[in-house]
């Protein structure tokens, strides 16, 4: 590693062992523990995690965010364009709730191990149920899990510190720190759009191309597996763990503890499916999903809250790969104190987004 590469924001060496001496959140006590960073302790953990990141390279990352509001309306090259666009208009209209991010190495070895601290960072971000623009059963969802909304709304990380904080981190723009999430094309539209500020591209090879300068070396778990599982069996994160028998840390539906299932899972189908190696020239940069698929003359009229008759939300009914999805099968109206977008030639319920028509879920 070039010396110095991550000094950016002066982090660089503020430890020089793992060893953290500050309080934990929660945990099991065998180094698997949720560090919780708001506002106030931002700049600190984040230098800490500058230094970090030199020692363990692998970050598995998990968001969550406020669900899904509008679907593309109109024709689409492929079923793979239409997943792209649907991800594109939800990301530039909404904003991240939480990031976890869980660090390792090659070995799989968890950071801070040996000493009961922390290898996951929540990081939560100022968030207003109020007033900002949600799927309500996906902040009932939430909610449910125990997020703390007041806490949101009081303490959230603000988000263009965090993106500045983001892209001098030395997490970002080096080929030797590998991201693995797990169905991760929201999750990283997030992360694009925090740290460019600006509208996700509009066709999918240049997301993909983005995703290549800021990402230089991701990896989507479940784009791994469609080679190695059945398309008929269960492919969320949970369904996952399940199989390989690996158990959850923390609360599901929170960002800390899903990257942490997914660090878990990661390793684990690593070395059962792939031999302990994965090949960087097939996986490396494709995102499940996103730009694969080459059938033509795709289209859609419009959308319902529910799903067809006969199919699971982000299941059955067709193979996942080719059944419009959602991470986590989110498909809830849009709350009635949601703004409605300016609408495209007066139509009702249908917008204009990039060169798009979008219309809001469950009209």
């Amino acid at each position: 590693m070039p010396i110095g590469r991550r000094s950016a924001g002066g982090g660089r060496g503020v430890r020089g062992q793992d060893g953290d001496p500050r309080p934990q959140t929660r945990g099991d006590g065998e180094g698997r523990e949720i560090r919780e960073v708001w506002a106030h302790n931002l700049e600190s953990e984040m230098a800490y995690l500058r230094d970090l990141v030199e020692r363990y390279p692998y970050i598995f990352m998990d968001t969550e965010f406020p669900g899904v509001v509008a679907r593309p309306i109109g024709s689409f090259k492929s079923t793979s364009d239409y997943h792209y666009q649907t991800l594109r208009c939800n990301v530039d209209l909404l904003k991240v709730i939480q990031l976890g991010v869980t660090f390792a190495n090659a070995e799989g070895k968890l950071a801070n191990a040996e000493n009961g601290g922390p290898c996951t960072w929540q990081f939560n971000f100022r968030f207003d149920v109020s007033e900002d623009m949600c799927a309500q059963d996906s902040i009932d969802l939430l909610t449910k899990s125990g997020l703390d909304w007041k806490k949101h709304q009081e303490m959230g990380i603000d988000f263009d510190l965090f993106g500045e904080l983001l892209i001098s981190s030395g997490w970002v723009l080096f080929d030797d720190v590998k991201w693995i999430s797990f169905h991760g094309g929201y999750d990283f539209g997030y992360l694009l759009k925090l740290m460019t500020c600006s509208p996700l591209p509009t066709e999918p090879k240049d997301f993909l191309s983005l995703l290549q300068i800021f990402f230089p070396a991701a990896y989507d778990i479940k784009y791994l597996l469609r080679t190695v599982r059945p398309a008929t069996e269960k492919t969320g994160l949970q369904a996952l763990a399940d199989d390989l028998q690996i158990q959850r840390i923390g609360s599901q539906h929170q960002a800390g503890s899903d990257s942490l299932l997914t660090a878990a899972a990661y390793f684990e189908a690593r070395r059962i499916f792939f031999e302990g190696e994965i090949d960087d020239k097939k996986y490396r940069g494709q995102m499940f999903g996103i730009g694969h698929q080459t059938n033509t003359n795709t289209r859609s009229t419009g959308f319902s809250s529910q799903p067809p008759d006969g199919q699971q939300q982000g299941g059955g009914g067709m193979p996942p790969f080719f059944q419009p999805f959602t991470p986590r099968g989110q498909m809830a109206e849009l709350s009635q104190r949601d703004p409605i977008p300016t609408p495209y030639q007066g139509a009702k319920n249908v917008f204009q987004f990039g060169g798009k028509d979008f219309g809001k879920v469950g009209v």
